[in-house]
């Protein structure tokens, strides 16, 4: 019953263990998955990462820029932005394109605006899981 963990098992393994997979994770979604030869993984993250994101430009979501402000304003644009960049090479070549929605009223941008920021953040949930494997904290 008090028995102590050793904590050499549980030390994280150096960054060149674990970055490229967690790097490429955020990069390519699923792509961390590829690497550490998860393919199932990969591309489940892969489909849904991309199908939110798509969705939510089909939807005419607006992409967050970081602004500042009261406490509030900048804790919603920069999230927004946070959630938005973490979507990776769709984020990056949406911007690189152009995309760009007036952040307008309307039921069907709003949802399109949290689809946008949602794949993103499903997207670090693929970058934990790849990082959890590559540590060995995960099969």
């Amino acid at each position: 019953m008090g028995e102590k963990a050793n904590p050499e098992s549980e030390a994280t393994p150096p960054v060149h263990k674990w970055a490229p997979a967690v790097v490429l994770a955020w990069l390519i979604p699923g792509g961390g998955h590829f690497l550490l030869r998860r393919p199932g993984r990969g591309g489940l993250i892969a489909a849904c990462v991309g199908a939110m994101f798509l969705l939510g430009l089909m939807m005419r979501g607006a992409l967050f820029q970081p602004q500042t402000g009261d406490l509030l304003t900048t804790v919603i644009y920069c999230g927004g932005f946070f959630g938005n960049l973490m979507s990776g090479i769709f984020y990056l070549l949406t911007v690189w394109l152009g995309y760009s929605q007036p952040d307008v009223a309307g039921h069907v941008h709003d949802y399109g605006t949290k689809f946008l920021v949602a794949a993103g953040l499903l997207n670090v949930l693929g970058m934990v899981d790849a990082f959890e494997i590559a540590t060995g904290k995960k099969d």
